[in-house]
């Protein structure tokens, strides 16, 4: 097996009442469990076993859907839980906080346009904050489970924040208020991961 469940570095209930246990459980224990071991399933006997989920997302053009669905799905979904915090939310100071509002004019409006486009991205899919490789930043959606480090991205980055907004990420608590989702998560936005992550990317 190449890949394992990563555990959560918090308690199911740990982000309540912005995200409730239920969803966090049934999030991580069927749905993030179930893409990793599909991608293993996936990845089994091939030349990309063995390979770091970066190397095999730059390739994924080269890949079949199996690998391309379910290696996004393994790979989100990690950068997904250690972007929120039970500590959470405010806003980003330092570098990162200094990068946002040279790019956007300012946090809210930073805010305003990862909103809308967690907000927009129809169906299923995920909204992005990345990196490019100019070291500026750029906010961007995909559909299913594609992300920016994918060779056929069409916003390609290094991503340094997530949002899931497929339907099981929100829909016991939200049912179907995407926006109220979409807000109550930047109340558990773990910034001090985020920077950590920026300052990588640099």
């Amino acid at each position: 097996m190449s890949f394992t469940l990563p555990n959560l570095p918090y308690a199911y209930d740990a982000l309540e009442p912005y995200i409730d246990a239920k969803t966090m459980e049934i999030h991580h224990s069927k749905h993030h469990n179930g893409y990793t071991n599909n991608l293993n399933g996936a990845i089994q006997g091939t030349d990309l076993e063995g390979k770091t989920i970066e190397d095999i997302l730059a390739n994924i053009s080269k890949a079949g859907p199996a690998v391309r669905n379910n290696g996004g799905g393994y790979y989100n979904h990690c950068l997904f839980w250690e972007v929120m915090s039970p500590n959470g939310g405010g806003e980003p100071s330092g570098k990162l906080g200094d990068a946002i509002n040279q790019k956007f004019g300012s946090f809210e409006n930073f805010k305003t346009e990862f909103s809308k486009a967690a907000a927009t991205r129809f169906g299923s899919g995920w909204a992005w904050l990345c990196v490019k490789a100019d070291g500026s930043l750029r906010i961007c959606s995909s559909p299913n489970q594609d992300n920016p480090l994918m060779d056929i991205s069409e916003c390609p980055g290094t991503p340094i924040l997530c949002l899931d907004v497929w339907e099981h990420a929100y829909y016991l608590n939200y049912q179907n208020r995407r926006p109220d989702y979409i807000e109550a998560f930047f109340n558990v936005v773990n910034w001090d991961e985020v920077s950590k992550r920026f300052e990588k990317a640099n």
